[in-house]
């Protein structure tokens, strides 16, 4: 009995020290000045829009974040403006509280997500990248992306609603994102192909049934050029149903 009730003021005892801890940080902390901004991205972004560059949009939310206690802050605002560059996919917007020997601190913190290109697009009707979201992401002197590339005759939508469905199906197969490195669509909409690998053009055609083009391609690949053949064709069109028609040079 008496082991019982030693518990139990042993726990009223820390649950006072904890409101008092709670209430005393409360206290120390309720008119923290805003002393620093960090920006936190992945560094293994395909795509990074420059600290400096997210610092300015930040400023212009707001411009006397550094002279503002914590709670004077609007979060969300920050974000909204943030989020408006087209090369980030969303952000995050919190403050920190952080102490030294003497007095707390307040920070900051706006972690940004950047959207990831699937495809670069060089067309008549502009240039920029295109998520697998369909959407765009603005060519910038600031960072370059290391993908598939698509030129030609097309429009944006084009882009986006036909074009886009393709380059991702090539994008999830390991064999065709390592062989397929330019993607050109002519003006009566027919589209050749670019290998990595071997002197020759694809002629896919239209995009029609590109998933058994490609299987077809594929397999001419295994049984035919793979026998030290890579060199001999100039075309190999996929344009008519379930055929592979070679050109030699």
């Amino acid at each position: 009995m008496f082991r019982k009730l030693l518990k139990i003021v042993g726990f009223l005892i820390l649950m006072v020290f904890i409101i008092g801890t709670l209430a005393f940080t409360s206290h120390e902390t309720k008119n923290i000045i805003c002393r620093n901004i960090v920006i936190d991205f992945n560094d293994e972004d395909i795509i990074q829009v420059n600290k400096d560059e997210i610092l300015r949009l930040v400023n212009l939310a707001d411009n006397q974040i550094l002279n503002k206690t914590l709670d004077q802050i609007n979060s969300d605002i920050i974000e909204k403006e943030v989020e408006k560059h087209q090369a980030i996919l969303n952000a995050e917007v919190y403050e920190l509280i952080t102490k030294d020997s003497s007095s707390y601190k307040g920070v900051l913190v706006v972690k940004v997500n950047h959207r990831e290109p699937v495809v670069r697009i060089m067309s008549e009707t502009g240039s920029y990248y295109l998520d697998k979201f369909g959407d765009k992401i603005p060519i910038s002197a600031n960072y370059t992306a290391n993908v598939l590339v698509s030129t030609g005759y097309f429009t944006e939508k084009y882009a986006s609603e036909q074009l886009l469905p393709f380059i991702l199906y090539v994008e999830k197969d390991e064999f065709w994102k390592a062989q397929i490195e330019q993607v050109h669509i002519e003006k009566d909409g027919d589209i050749i192909l670019t290998p990595l690998v071997g002197g020759h053009f694809i002629e896919l055609g239209n995009l029609d049934k590109y998933q058994e083009k490609l299987r077809n391609m594929k397999a001419f690949y295994e049984q035919v050029l793979a026998k030290n053949n890579w060199n001999k064709y100039s075309t190999v069109s996929l344009k008519y149903n379930n055929q592979v028609i070679a050109k030699r040079r």
